[in-house]
């Protein structure tokens, strides 16, 4: 039988005493689960090997990301009309598009449209947020696009096929999770 017990001087991790090796196989997550501190969140579980799950190596993955991976991680959520016109959760943003700011400072404010989207920096910059330099300038405020909803897309015929191809996409992996009945896969 496997005792478990908990370190002082570590309240965030769990340590198992085991009194064999044999009992190995009698620990469960669910006994994991009950020595974790209350508060504290179970960290997600990983299946790929080939995937790293340290902390350090997915910041320099992120922070050293090619252009045509930023793209992708510079997504914003779809407002709720264009969610359920489009049947797509979020999209990239790209110039042009119409953005509301839903988090930080200048949250709130009036709808803007996307000025320049800069991957280098993992910023866009929006028509009215602006602020004042110390000389008397004024230069737009970097936000980035997961505080932001997009609530108007400009459309061209690479962004609809790609609309098209996520709204496919997820309707077939609603049809195979059973979420949707035969007469709305119709419509």
């Amino acid at each position: 039988m496997a005792l478990l017990t908990y370190q002082e001087e570590l309240p965030h991790r769990a340590s198992i005493t085991l009194a064999t090796p044999l009992d190995q196989d009698f620990v469960t997550n669910e006994m994991l689960h009950r020595l974790r501190p209350e508060g504290t969140k179970a960290s997600k579980m990983k299946f790929n090997k080939a995937v790293s799950g340290s902390r350090r190596k997915n910041r320099a993955r992120h922070f050293n990301a090619p252009s045509h991976i930023r793209r992708k991680i510079m997504s914003s959520p779809l407002s709720k009309e264009l969610r359920a016109k489009y049947n797509v959760r979020s999209m990239p943003v790209r110039k042009d598009d119409e953005v509301q700011v839903v988090r930080g400072h200048y949250k709130g404010q009036q709808l803007g449209k996307v000025v320049q989207v800069y991957r280098k920096k993992f910023v866009v910059y929006i028509e009215r947020i602006q602020r004042e330099k110390a000389n008397g300038a004024t230069v737009h405020v970097g936000i980035h696009p997961s505080k932001c909803v997009i609530v108007k897309l400009k459309l061209d015929k690479d962004r609809k096929k790609i609309l098209e191809r996520k709204a496919f996409s997820r309707t077939k992996a609603m049809a195979e999770k059973g979420k949707y009945t035969e007469e709305t896969m119709e419509s």
